[in-house]
């Protein structure tokens, strides 16, 4: 059986089963999805279709007898000529003096090393004698520990397959193995291991590639589902015409993408399960329209709504635009920690006896005296900001009220649909019309005073700006620019009229929101200040943002300082001041100043940075797989989303025996069974 520990295999004893082992590989089965990290291809290729920089393999005659040069302490450079398709190759190999008594004129040579397509030269770090061998055109490297050889591993595979492929069974239905045009488990894992050519490898791949990400998938539909019917009962009748009306009123139209994501909203208030849903939206895209909307449907379902955020400014700003939008429709009521005494308990009965119909606040929401009549639309905004326990206590308020999630931080649909597999995901990828794009340009540190006097001939026009850097204080480590000697800096270099503000981390939350105040009346022009305005707060004054080493911020976050300006109708600018040094520092400069769409930049920050850097490793969620890659396999993982909420909604692992090996595989895993616990 595939379950049999690999000491059931010939020639593996006690000593080889402890190295496997530290390769978590314990079982024959462990030890047969063991693919190999990375291939070696031997192929042999035309001169005309080789890449530069690449690692090729060429067959050619030796010229003349190899030249040998030694250099610093034993090390040597072997040169000699060969001839491929009637062209002068220079062949190149570091510290193998041995081979000038091997390599001979007329000799021919299978050579595979990095080609230089400008030279016409390839540095070698293997050959051997004579012409290429085709069996031998791609060799499996595995990752390896402790004494176990390349060589022997793939021994042990190999006896392994010999004596329990007959045992690989097909998880997959026939119809997907078709429809894909992908090859059988057991044939599959056969040339993962040793493969034929290129193509048999590349169909392989691609058959484990969408059977990681539906396994994956199905575990977190699975997960939703059980979330799902775990919570019956909040079906929410809003008034439609009530709805259209509010709507019509409202002073601009709804977006596309704003209308789709309403649509799906709406639908999951109406249905009787519990809304967990994400919101994304692109800064400015709109969200809070469509929030409103929401809150407005519950109120005229005889429920009550809550908005949560991070900071009690936005609090404020949220709690005055929905008291605008609303105006005799609702009673909006603010909650934060600066509420106290008399007016926060007046507040506290209104709530109970359901004469307000929103509360918005910060995490004070949370609090133990906090009770509602009948809460049954939550909205918590950024939701990153806020601890799982902090949402579900926020949750417990109300008889399972339908949750939203915003955020404003463009996270990749692929990411979004993998890492919050167990939510629905809407997305506003559109903006508003009449929006004016800001304009972005990136600039040398040596200009600065050029940036600095932009900055007074827009604050002499009334306008105001954020300079932004990356540390508070002096660091040995980093040559940064800091926030505490570039407020000095402007302070000094402006007139006494432009006031000079300082905002970092090291503030008391009071404090930071008494400079935000200050800054939203224009009663600073100028905010130098940390990542600390990333998130959240409307100064629509605000037209100008200085982002000192851009180079060391990541482009999802550049774009989200970037979104804090072109609020207002007048045109904005973002200045990057950075002078990387790297090739990915100046990709991402270059992006920056060419697109301001927040997903695109998320893809392409995602490319350079990777999906445990995008999150933060720590707290990522972001599933490892063996073969499957979530940016570059992304059309995979849609399809297999798709494919699993079909089976989870159809019911197909229950009633249709073609999805038995599937079931069985889930319930051996105990994903199948953990909703029985």
């Amino acid at each position: 059986m595939l379950s049999d520990s690999v000491m059931e295999i010939k020639g593996v004893g006690e000593k080889f089963a402890e190295d496997l082992a530290a390769l978590n590989i314990y079982t024959i089965s462990d030890l047969l999805l063991y693919f190999p990290s990375r291939y070696n291809e031997y192929e042999i290729k035309p001169l005309s279709e080789l890449i530069h920089d690449d690692r090729v393999t060429i067959e050619g005659r030796v010229v003349h007898e190899p030249s040998l040069s030694f250099y610093g302490r034993k090390k040597s450079r072997l040169t000699f000529t060969v001839i491929v398709e009637n062209v002068a190759i220079k062949v190149v190999m570091f510290n193998r003096a041995f081979a000038k008594k091997q390599l001979h004129a007329d000799d021919v040579v299978t050579l595979t090393g990095k080609w230089d397509a400008h030279r016409l030269q390839i540095t070698v770090d293997h050959y051997k004698k004579g012409p290429a061998n085709t069996q031998e055109e791609i060799q499996s490297l595995y990752s390896l520990k402790g004494d176990i050889t390349n060589v022997r591993l793939k021994k042990t595979i190999k006896q392994a397959l010999q004596s329990y492929g007959n045992e690989i069974e097909e998880l997959l239905p026939e119809q997907y193995l078709q429809t894909y045009k992908i090859p059988n488990r057991k044939s599959a894992i056969q040339t993962m291991h040793f493969p034929a050519d290129r193509i048999a490898l590349k169909h392989a791949r691609r058959r484990f590639i969408y059977e990681e990400f539906l396994l994956f998938q199905l575990k977190m539909q699975l997960l939703r589902k059980i979330k799902r019917e775990a919570t019956q009962g909040n079906a929410q009748a809003y008034d439609a015409k009530k709805l259209q009306a509010f709507i019509q009123d409202f002073p601009f139209s709804l977006t596309n993408a704003q209308e789709k994501s309403l649509q799906q909203i709406l639908s999951d208030m109406k249905s009787p399960y519990r809304m967990n849903r994400l919101l994304q939206g692109d800064v400015g895209s709109g969200k809070t329209a469509v929030a409103a909307i929401c809150l407005y449907a519950a109120i005229t379902a005889g429920k009550q709504g809550a908005l949560m955020v991070p900071t009690e400014i936005l609090a404020e700003q949220h709690y005055q635009s929905l008291t605008e939008l609303f105006g005799d429709r609702a009673n909006v009521a603010l909650l934060t920690g600066s509420v106290k005494g008399k007016k926060r308990k007046e507040i506290l009965e209104r709530m109970v006896n359901h004469e307000v119909h929103i509360v918005v606040g910060t995490h004070a929401l949370i609090q133990d005296d906090i009770i509602f009549d009948d809460l049954g639309f939550v909205i918590v905004d950024e939701q990153h900001r806020f601890g799982v326990e902090q949402r579900r206590t926020l949750r417990e308020k109300g008889l399972d009220p339908d949750v939203l999630f915003m955020t404003a931080t463009p996270i990749p649909r692929t990411l979004a649909i993998t890492a919050f597999g167990d939510m629905d995901v809407s997305v506003i990828d559109e903006m508003p019309v009449g929006r004016k794009a800001i304009e972005t340009y990136w600039a040398k540190e040596n200009t600065l005073e050029r940036v600095l006097a932009m900055i007074e001939k827009h604050v002499g026009l009334g306008e105001q700006a954020y300079v932004i850097c990356p540390l508070i204080e002096e660091s040995d480590k980093l040559d940064i620019q800091n926030a505490v000697d570039l407020h000095n800096q402007l302070q000094a270099f402006y007139p006494p009229e432009i006031n000079v503000g300082l905002m970092h981390g090291r503030l008391k939350a009071v404090e930071k929101d008494e400079i935000m105040k200050q800054f939203a009346a224009n009663e600073i022009q100028v905010l130098v200040s940390t990542t600390v305005v990333e998130v959240g707060v409307n100064v629509p004054n605000a037209t100008i943002m200085v982002i000192y080493d851009a180079e060391r911020f990541g482009l999802s976050q550049l774009h989200q300082l970037r979104g804090r300006v072109g609020r207002g109708s007048k045109q904005s600018y973002c200045i990057l001041i950075a002078d990387p040094k790297g090739q990915v520092g100046k990709e991402r400069m270059r992006i920056m100043t060419e697109t301001t769409n927040g997903f695109e930049l998320s893809e392409q920050d995602l490319k350079l940075r990777g999906p445990g850097d995008f999150f933060g490793k720590k707290q990522s969620g972001v599933p490892e797989f063996k073969v499957a890659d979530m940016i570059h396999d992304y059309r995979a993982l849609e399809t297999a989303r798709n494919d699993a909420a079909e089976i989870i909604e159809q019911n197909l692992l229950e009633q249709d025996a073609a999805f038995a090996p599937l079931k069985d595989y889930l319930e051996k895993n105990h994903t199948y069974t953990d909703k029985l616990d």
